[in-house]
């Protein structure tokens, strides 16, 4: 069995078809953030990350599937890099960590209030994964305020330096305007 069927078995296990998330349910989003990964050429295991992003919760969605203190599961099901990935995602608090991320790397640990240096290899990868998740939530919502567009068009432009050339360009054409 692969580890997308695997992964996609899980979430549904925990409930993440039943799970309110803004344009419908948590399961829907998770494979689409997924998918459009993949669409964009992303690696396997940040392809997997975008699966699970939301396990742990995240700073713009409470709902955990799973505490945040026992990576160890998910760990053996999308493997190390991936995992990290989407404890990092989780874990980031946006409002310290989201201004600065393209130019210091640094996110800050909401669960643990530490500061984390995000490595060049990480902080692609990290971008990439947040801005398709609000790509994906935009598209899905049956109204987006134009403050809330203004201010992701701002934060993307910010964070263009260290996104990918096909997130950049999938970024133009959902917020073009």
């Amino acid at each position: 069995m692969s580890a997308d069927v695997e992964v996609r078995a899980w979430l549904r296990d925990r409930g993440a078809e039943s799970i309110d998330h803004p344009g419908g349910t948590l399961y829907p989003h998770l494979c689409r953030v997924r998918h459009r990964l993949a669409e964009l050429g992303q690696a396997p295991d940040v392809q997997l990350a975008g699966l699970a992003h939301a396990a742990y919760g995240t700073d713009g969605f409470d709902v955990a599937l799973l505490d945040h203190t026992d990576r160890g599961p998910l760990r053996d099901l999308i493997g190390v890099d991936a995992e990290d990935l989407v404890y990092l995602y989780g874990s980031c608090d946006r409002k310290r960590s989201w201004q600065q991320l393209a130019t210091t790397g640094t996110v800050y640990d909401r669960f643990t209030g530490r500061v984390v240096s995000v490595g060049a290899d990480r902080l692609t990868p990290l971008v990439d994964l947040s801005i398709v998740n609000e790509l994906d939530v935009v598209e899905h919502l049956a109204s987006v305020s134009d403050a809330h567009v203004a201010y992701l068009r701002k934060l993307f432009a910010v964070w263009s330096p260290a996104a990918s050339a096909a997130v950049r360009g999938e970024v133009r054409r959902v917020l073009a305007g």
